[in-house]
């Protein structure tokens, strides 16, 4: 008898964020699940996470990949993040496989207390996604609408 490892998911993160938030998307998933294999790839900076992403993919054959980044507060930083994200999309199309990019922009949070909280909040509700994306489909469809926000307050549904 073959002894499943669990679905491939991979996360990666940086080392120019301020905060974890891999380790706390790891943590999420694996209180979630034990029907996953996590793969972490840690890589300098936002930029690296694409092709991070579908090395994931395509050689340690991960079915979904959780990209975290932490964008500084300047306009360069901005401008990565959008490069990165780009990237990201790319990817995507690429592999057929679903990246969750998960940004917390420095300036998003008042100060490091918020931005540490903001973080990994929305790290968790993030892997989270990821567990009703691959285990769960039903739940996110009844959730289309809501005006759920990862990390903030949810915004709801718009009112007639």
């Amino acid at each position: 008898m073959v002894l499943s490892m669990g679905i491939k998911v991979g996360i990666t993160d940086t080392t120019f964020a301020r905060v974890d938030m891999a380790s706390v998307a790891v943590k999420k998933l694996n209180e979630m699940t034990s029907k996953v294999q996590i793969i972490r790839y840690t890589v300098p900076g936002m930029k690296d996470l694409p092709v991070a992403c579908k090395k994931l993919i395509e050689e340690q054959g991960c079915e979904i990949v959780l990209a975290l980044g932490m964008p500084g507060g300047k306009d360069k930083d901005k401008v990565c993040a959008h490069e990165a994200s780009q990237g990201l999309m790319m990817a995507q199309l690429m592999t057929n496989k679903h990246i969750i990019e998960v940004f917390v922009h420095e300036d998003e949070a008042k100060d490091g207390k918020e931005l540490d909280w903001l973080a990994k909040r929305r790290a968790v509700e993030h892997a989270e996604n990821i567990y009703y994306m691959l285990f769960d489909q039903k739940y996110l469809e009844k959730q289309a609408g809501m005006g759920l926000r990862e990390g903030f307050e949810d915004v709801g549904p718009a009112k007639r």
